[in-house]
């Protein structure tokens, strides 16, 4: 990136306003775009506090979540089960980040239903269980969780215009609808839930899909921050700010979250550049049916990424 857009990114994003602004601008925002509280039909995301400690906001400490992608869909299995799993690590101070991808077939223990596929834990106790079955397996008590489901997801690509990304193989699996050249893209929100369910088109099946989905949360953070550079350069930055702000908020169920934390999460999120985000996939190993093993080096990989959400030696 030039100095110049980082300079504008900068100043958009600036030193941290006071929160009675932010509250105020949060509000007003929507207000004029959607809700300040959203109807259920309408939310893309839950996001809940689900560790014991809290993110002051400051840019000296790492932010750590969790992100859950629902199987929920109409005309699904029934239930819900966590088949999207990833732990994001953000450093502000470093500029720098991982993403975690847990395969949904990984074998885990889970609290109180002894050791099963790790996804079942939604299913079993909802968003707190699955968070903190995650939490235990990495070793580090995330304190936030994200859960979006199919028509969330796709909503939310189609609401931001569409995603920018490059395709890396050929996929034609009918089963998740994926059908792509390999290349760079623009695509749509029933595309991007077509790719990030893909695992037909792999050797490796979940494990692949997990990767894939790590880089298109990734393509998302990229395409947002083009965006907002591009208004920055042109002068609109405060009402593509505004947009973003509306569109979070008419969409996201807080749960035990404020929307101060709210907005600090996104500030946060848009200050690393994704080409400083690692997207890693835990080491798995074999297993009874499609249950995967935790695999040698797992224990070394987490302790590398808890003390300061970035990766020194994997």
């Amino acid at each position: 990136m030039s100095l110049r857009r980082r300079a504008l990114l900068a100043t958009l994003l600036g030193p941290p306003l006071c929160g009675m602004l932010v509250a105020s601008l949060i509000a007003a925002a929507w207000l004029a775009v959607g809700r300040p509280v959203p109807a259920r039909s309408d939310a893309w995301f839950e996001l809940a506090q689900v560790g014991e400690s809290h993110y002051s906001g400051t840019f000296d400490r790492p932010l750590f979540f969790i992100v859950v992608g629902s199987d929920a869909r109409a005309g699904g299995p029934g239930g819900s089960r966590g088949d999207s799993l990833h732990v994001v690590g953000i450093n502000p101070a470093l500029g720098a980040g991982t993403i975690i991808g847990i395969p949904r077939d990984t074998a885990v223990p889970i609290p109180g239903r002894g050791t099963d596929k790790i996804n079942a834990a939604l299913q079993y106790g909802g968003l707190p269980l699955q968070a903190d079955t995650v939490s235990q397996l990495v070793g580090i008590d995330v304190p936030y969780a994200i859960v979006t489901d199919f028509a969330g997801m796709t909503a939310m690509v189609d609401e931001i215009g569409g995603i920018d990304i490059n395709i890396p193989q050929n996929l034609n699996d009918p089963d998740s609808g994926a059908s792509f050249v390999a290349g760079p893209q623009h695509i749509a929100g029933h595309q991007a839930l077509a790719f990030a369910r893909d695992r037909k088109d792999f050797a490796n099946g979940d494990v692949s899909r997990s990767e894939n989905q790590g880089l298109l949360m990734l393509a998302a953070l990229g395409t947002i921050r083009g965006r907002m550079l591009t208004a920055a350069q042109a002068g609109n930055e405060s009402a593509e700010v505004m947009r973003m702000l509306a569109i979070l908020g008419r969409h996201t169920e807080l749960d035990g979250v404020t929307i101060l934390e709210l907005y600090r999460f996104a500030r946060v999120g848009l200050t690393v550049d994704p080409a400083a985000i690692r997207n890693v996939v835990i080491p798995t190993g074999g297993g009874a049916g499609s249950n995967l093993s935790v695999g040698p080096g797992a224990a070394g990989l987490f302790a590398d990424f808890a003390d300061d959400a970035v990766l020194q030696s994997h």
